[in-house]
């Protein structure tokens, strides 16, 4: 699953579990209701502003939002994003 996928599906399940709808989410947090959906569509990736924002809005933390991201640095190449395991 790529990161974009996996903060998509993330995002996806705390919307639900809040009751709301992407237009709803947009309003708490003064976002477009077209870039909920990109978002959700794994079409983009948050900035870091855009992250807080959300969880602010689905009353979780940051954090939640990013379950199952993980970073692995490389040793002699470039390190890549991975998911995580439990």
């Amino acid at each position: 699953m790529t990161l974009a996928a996996r903060f998509a599906h993330n995002l996806v399940v705390a919307r639900k579990r809040a009751g709301i709808s992407q237009e709803e989410l947009s309003f708490r947090a003064a976002l477009h209701r077209t870039h909920i959906g990109l978002l959700e569509r794994a079409a983009r990736v948050p900035r870091i502003d855009t992250l807080v924002k959300l969880a602010g809005a689905l009353g979780v933390r940051p954090e939640d939002l990013l379950d199952g991201i993980a970073w692995k640095p490389g040793d002699f190449s470039p390190g890549g994003f991975e998911e995580e395991t439990p």
